[in-house]
C-alpha cells in the first residue's frame, strides 16, 4: 500500500466519522497485480490476516473474562516493516514479543492496560504459530494529578530520576507496589518487597487507574530514612557530600551528624542543605544578624570565646555545653534563652536548624566554633 493510498483511507474514514483502520486492500493480490506493483518500484510490509468476524477471548487475571472482535483490531496487522517487495523487513513488536516470550517459556505476561488490544492481536499469532499461550494480566495505568497517563511532562522519566532526587530504592518499590494494588487489611502500608510477595494476589489489583501521589511517596521515604541506623544513613550520605568536596573528619563524627539530621530528612538530598553549615562556614542571614544586635548578645559570645581559650572543650560532653551557656548568660546579664539563640545565630548563621547543643558539639570537635564566635564581635 502506498503512502498516498493510506492517506486516502484515513481522509475518507475521518470524513465519515469512522475510526481509523486499514481497509485490507491488496490482501489477496494475484500474480499479475503483484508483478505490476513490483515494476512500479513499490515497497511492501508483511501483514497478518485478521478475520473481522473472529472472536478473541481470554481470562484476564485482573479484569476477568475479556472479549474482542477481529473488526475492532484495525484491519490486517503489520508484522514486518516496509522493505523492498522482494525482501522482508524487520519484524515488529507484536510478532517479536510472541516469539521471544515463547522462546523464554514465559508463563505470565503482566503489563499495563494500554496493551489490551495488543494482547488480542498476539493471541491470534500464538494460535497461528501453534505456541503455548501464557496467562495475561493488565494492570491499571499510573496517572498524574489530573487523571492523565504519567509522562515525561510530569517530570518522571526513569527510576534513575527518583534515585537522583534522593528517594531510596525501598521507598520507590514500596510505593510502586501500592499503585494499583491494595494490601490486606492487617498489613501496614510500609513494607518490603519480600513482605508484599507473601501476600500478593491479582484479586487485590484495582481496575481503575492509580494517581501518583508525591506526598505519599515522600512520607514513605521519610519513614524508611528515619528507620535506618545512623551508620547506614551515613553510608548513603557520604557519596552526596563527597560530590561537593565535603569529607567527614572521622567516622564517629559522621555518624553523629547523620543521627542529628535524620529526623528532619524526607529525601536523602535534604541532607545536603542541612549538612552545609557543618562543612562550610554559613553567612550571617538577616534573622541571625538581628539576634546578634540585641543587647548582651555579643557579650555572650565574647565570654564563651574567652572561657574556651582557657578551658578548651572538644565537644564530647553536652552537659559541659549547658554549663557554659548558663555561665555566659550570667556573665552577660541576659536570660539563658537569649544566650542560646545568640549561640545558634553565630554557629549556623540563622535562627533555624537542628538541635543546638549537638550542633555545637559537632562543630567544636572539628574546631569550627570559636572562629564563628569571633566573626560576630
Amino acid at each position: 500500500v502506498s503512502d498516498n493510498e493510506l492517506q486516502e483511507i484515513r481522509n475518507k474514514q475521518k470524513a465519515n466519522g469512522e475510526a481509523s483502520r486499514y481497509d485490507n486492500r491488496h490482501r489477496d493480490l494475484n500474480p499479475i497485480k503483484e508483478a505490476q506493483f513490483q515494476a512500479e518500484g513499490r515497497s511492501a510490509v508483511v501483514r497478518f490476516k485478521i478475520d473481522d468476524h473472529a472472536i478473541i477471548t481470554w481470562n484476564d487475571l485482573v479484569r476477568g473474562q475479556m472479549e474482542w472482535r477481529g473488526s475492532d483490531l484495525g484491519g490486517d496487522m503489520v508484522i514486518a516493516r516496509r522493505a523492498d517487495a522482494r525482501s522482508i523487513g524487520d519484524p515488529l513488536y507484536n510478532l517479536v514479543v510472541v516469539a521471544d516470550d515463547s522462546a523464554m517459556k514465559i508463563t505470565h505476561v503482566i503489563r499495563g492496560e494500554d496493551h489490551i488490544a495488543n494482547t488480542a492481536k498476539q493471541l491470534l499469532l500464538y494460535k497461528a504459530l501453534n505456541l503455548p499461550i501464557p496467562k495475561f494480566a493488565h494492570t491499571p495505568l499510573i496517572l498524574n494529578s489530573e487523571g492523565r497517563k504519567l509522562s515525561k511532562r510530569d517530570g518522571v522519566t526513569s527510576i534513575t530520576d527518583f534515585q537522583n532526587m534522593g528517594y531510596t530504592a525501598e521507598a520507590v518499590s514500596n510505593y510502586m507496589s501500592l499503585l494499583g494494588w491494595s494490601p490486606p487489611e492487617n498489613m501496614n502500608e510500609l513494607f518490603t518487597l519480600e513482605e508484599a510477595s507473601l501476600v500478593f494476589g491479582f484479586e487485590r489489583v484495582n481496575k481503575a487507574g492509580a494517581k501518583f501521589d508525591w506526598d505519599k511517596l515522600n512520607w514513605l521515604n521519610s519513614q524508611i530514612l528515619h528507620g535506618w541506623s545512623p551508620e547506614k544513613l551515613l553510608q548513603n550520605l557520604i557519596p552526596l557530600w563527597e560530590n561537593l568536596g565535603w569529607k567527614i573528619p572521622e567516622t564517629s563524627w559522621g555518624i553523629s551528624l547523620a543521627e542529628l539530621l535524620a529526623p528532619s530528612l524526607v529525601v536523602l538530598k535534604d541532607a545536603i542543605e542541612q549538612a552545609k553549615p557543618f562543612f562550610e562556614e554559613p553567612p550571617l542571614e538577616p534573622d541571625g544578624i538581628k539576634q546578634l544586635e540585641i543587647d548582651g548578645a555579643k557579650s555572650v559570645l565574647k565570654f564563651l570565646d574567652e572561657e574556651l581559650s582557657i578551658h578548651p572543650w572538644d565537644g564530647l560532653e553536652i552537659e559541659q555545653a549547658k554549663h557554659l551557656i548558663q555561665k555566659s548568660a550570667s556573665a552577660a546579664e541576659v536570660k539563658k534563652g537569649l544566650a542560646m539563640k545568640t549561640l545558634r545565630a553565630a554557629l549556623l548563621g540563622n535562627m533555624k536548624g537542628p538541635d543546638l547543643l549537638t550542633s555545637w558539639s559537632l562543630l567544636a570537635r572539628i574546631g569550627q566554633d570559636r572562629n564563628r564566635f569571633r566573626r560576630c564581635f
